[in-house]
């Protein structure tokens, strides 16, 4: 029983057994030599707005190649890699609330990529905030984000509940992005915001 590696399309053998017969076994998306090219960080900070980070992968040579076929080039299969890592860092009873795309950009790119990374890792969430606008906060210096207008808004009829919210988003670079959406939440009720992030890119 062959399968192929989501990245280099090379046969991945697998071992025939009961457990792959009865779909108990973990299905395997990489070959050993591209798993092995990913830099896991388990990043995590502590704050005041954002109270809570968790980073799980380096932002490398490798994870951009990734994040380029994905995001860029629509290739959705590869939410797949990753899949059981964010299961894993997502368990609990927090509500999960993903990043939005701005309505255009998401016709640009076809898809939501955040959603679909959550969607594979088969952790339910709720769209509870809108992207009000299309910049991105990785190109900005630090006055020109200072000098922006708010990123998000609640999205009509959302409720906020008095509990621990889990934003969710790709990649972690300024924190920016995540402390704007966290104090969106607490300021409409929020008692606690973390967040997940696939990867944290350290600024130089």
């Amino acid at each position: 029983m062959t399968t192929v590696c989501l990245l280099c399309m090379k046969p991945i053998g697998t071992v025939l057994s009961w457990q792959t017969l009865l779909n108990l076994e973990k299905k395997k998306t990489l070959c050993d030599g591209c798993s092995n090219r990913f830099v896991r960080a388990d990043i995590i900070e502590e704050g005041t707005v954002l109270d809570r980070v968790h980073s799980l992968y380096a932002y490398d040579e490798p994870m951009r190649d990734w994040l380029h076929q994905y995001k860029f080039l629509q290739d959705v299969a590869l939410a797949d890699i990753f899949a059981e890592d964010l299961n894993k860092a997502l368990s609990g009873e927090d509500i999960i609330v993903p990043i939005p795309m701005h309505p255009e950009r998401a016709v640009e790119r076809t898809f939501a990529h955040v959603d679909t990374l959550l969607d594979r890792s088969k952790r339910p969430f709720r769209q509870l905030l809108e992207k009000r606008t299309l910049a991105v906060m990785g190109e900005k210096n630090r006055r020109e984000r200072l000098a922006m207008e708010p990123l998000f808004r609640l999205k009509p009829g959302a409720v906020i509940e008095p509990v621990t919210y889990r934003l969710v988003d790709d990649i972690y670079t300024t924190g920016t992005t995540l402390r704007q959406a966290a104090q969106l939440l607490k300021d409409a009720g929020a008692v606690r915001v973390e967040a997940v992030t696939l990867i944290r890119s350290v600024q130089k």
